[in-house]
């Protein structure tokens, strides 16, 4: 049975918003709770300020004693101990949220991502795909954090310190409170701007991270024919377009909660006049020092909660653009069980051909029948289409024809079907900073030694200080091109399928290692059907098929059949030979 790739997260429907609230709703618990003792406990301030305020005044009158104030003192900062600790709780399970929740999007984001093919990758580009899976997640969680912080910071304060207001004097509450709206409409319209400068800041940033990456893998490269200086400007451009997209988002969201704030302080002035009126007896209610200092703290604190809402909106619509750019990659992903190799079969190929788009067919019309054991040499002149067929079986790009294994259309199977049938080793293998052992069989629990034997690596890993527990770095790079080969390919023939792909695998070796290894290939692999894709023609007279591909066409034959009957096949032959290419790299 499949699980799904949200099951760990605890998410039904990662594509709704609320699912993330209902996956915590314990945390969300904590957080209602200390977050209405906190905000309702922020009354105390105001009201025990106008306390000691009054009783300051009544001690100079020698109307209280000094006890007094000490026990109000001391009360209000009990109170302020426990109103304060209630913020800490909250503050701290509401990050917390926040974590969950950015983790569990990236979770599933990474889920999405591995399952989408590569022409669907490559349009989204990396950089695009980076920032979306980081950038945007974190943005999303922090828009989360933002709404569930003031839900209770600004929402409920504002609620308890109107009623407080209005307990005092509700005229003067009521006129008070018609500046604050102000900021809210204001906040409001700042909607299409906020969302417009934070999208296009957000795709500077996916060409930026693009940029990066181009200029990290291919610095050598522009170093050794002279371009890093055209590199570095075209990088400096991106990060300047960055910086001033960036500015520009950041400064609606940034600039407007000082305005928005002025605007809900315009009320002091009234405060100031008709709360000096109450204190006089002249007003519409009567008021002592403590009441009037209470109304003004309270109101005071109300405006800058006012202005925090007005920044939340302005939060809210930036979190909003994250959210439109991930949610087509918050969907259910089913995860790939445990794949079984399947049983030995034959492999047709039926009028196969492959066309980019405006351009003239790379391939067409190729046909061909491998029994199981057979060894298919595949080859032909740079760029001519031999990678794109080993391609073609992973599904990775569309193309004409059929490809079939034991009857069945490999593009009509599921993935995990398909990948039960295909060990595919492409020309750069993909290595990741681990140990040997662990790049070999990726967590299973079987015996490394064997693959390593069949490669010809195994007395270089017993030599090596840590064995089959040596780190081989960021994609390998602590070991040589032609190790690199032989440890992907190791890998490769652990997945133990009825065919394999194997395209170029013996580039970086020297001509008395390859022709071992191939002779391991063939003895612990008898019944697979073996696609060898490579220029190098050494063991091509060991083929039982040879597909030689020719300007769009593919000739099927033998090897001895072509070198009689190809004058190109011949030459690709002469080439190879004559290349001495006796050195792992």
């Amino acid at each position: 049975m499949k699980k799904s790739s949200s099951a760990g997260t605890g998410l039904t429907h990662p594509e709704k918003i609320t699912s993330y609230f209902s996956a915590q709703r314990p945390i969300l618990l904590v957080i209602t709770i200390t977050g209405l003792v906190y905000n309702i406990g922020l009354l105390a301030g105001p009201y025990y300020e106008g306390q000691m305020a009054q009783c300051l005044l009544d001690i100079s009158r020698g109307e209280a004693a000094f006890q007094d104030m000490l026990h109000l003192v001391l009360t209000y900062l009990l109170v302020i101990f426990l109103v304060q600790g209630s913020r800490f709780c909250k503050r701290f399970y509401v990050r917390r949220f926040a974590n969950n929740t950015a983790r569990s999007m990236k979770e599933i984001l990474y889920g999405n991502l591995v399952h989408h093919s590569k022409q669907e990758l490559d349009a989204q580009g990396a950089g695009n795909l980076i920032t979306k899976a980081v950038s945007d997640a974190d943005d999303c969680a922090e828009g989360m954090r933002k709404f569930t912080t003031e839900l209770f910071d600004t929402g409920v304060a504002l609620i308890s310190y109107t009623f407080f207001l209005l307990s005092y004097d509700w005229r003067l509450a009521l006129l008070c409170l018609l500046f604050p709206p102000v900021s809210y409409i204001l906040a409001d319209r700042m909607k299409v701007p906020v969302q417009r400068t934070g999208q296009a800041a957000k795709e500077s940033s996916g060409r930026l991270s693009s940029a990066t990456l181009d200029r990290v893998f291919g610095a050598l490269t522009y170093r050794v024919f002279g371009c890093e200086q055209a590199r570095n400007q075209d990088y400096e451009d991106h990060l300047a377009d960055y910086e001033q997209k960036g500015i520009r988002a950041n400064l609606f969201v940034l600039a407007m909660p000082p305005i928005y704030q002025v605007i809900s302080l315009v009320s002091v002035i009234f405060i100031l006049w008709f709360g000096g009126r109450n204190v006089m007896g002249t007003g519409w209610t009567t008021w002592d020092v403590a009441a009037f200092t209470a109304f003004l703290s309270s109101y005071t604190k109300l405006a800058v909660k006012s202005s925090h809402a007005a920044k939340l909106f302005n939060a809210v619509q930036k979190a909003q653009v994250s959210w439109r750019r991930i949610k087509p990659f918050l969907t259910k992903v089913p995860e790939e069980p445990a794949i079984p190799a399947k049983d030995p079969g034959t492999l047709r190929v039926r009028d196969f051909g492959i066309t980019f788009p405006g351009q003239a067919p790379l391939v067409s019309g190729l046909s061909f029948t491998a029994a199981p054991g057979e060894a298919i040499g595949v080859t032909g002149p740079v760029a001519c289409g031999k990678s794109a067929l080993g391609q073609a079986f992973l599904g990775e790009i569309p193309y004409a024809g059929t490809i079939s294994w034991n009857g069945q259309d490999l593009s009509g199977l599921a993935p995990e079907v398909r990948n039960g049938i295909v060990g595919y080793l492409g020309h750069d293998p993909e290595l990741f900073d681990g140990t040997i052992e662990d790049n070999v069989l990726l967590g299973k629990k079987e015996d490394v030694w064997p693959y390593l034997k069949a490669v010809c690596l195994d007395k270089e890993v017993q030599a090596m200080e840590e064995g089959i527990q040596t780190r081989i770095g960021p994609s390998g790079n602590r070991l040589s091109g032609g190790q690199q080969k032989r440890l992907a390919l190791a890998r490769t023939l652990a997945l133990h399928r009825p065919l394999y792909v194997l395209d170029d695998p013996f580039s970086a070796l020297d001509r008395n290692t390859e022709q071992q290894i191939f002779a391991n290939l063939r003895a612990q692999c008898k019944g697979s059907t073996l696609l060898y894709l490579s220029h190098r023609m050494e063991l091509f007279p060991q083929m039982d098929q040879v597909l030689l591909f020719q300007g769009g066409r593919v000739i099927v034959s033998t090897h001895a059949a072509l070198l009689s009957d190809s004058p190109e096949y011949a030459q690709l032959v002469a080439l190879s030979r004559g290349k001495g290419e006796d050195h792992e790299a």
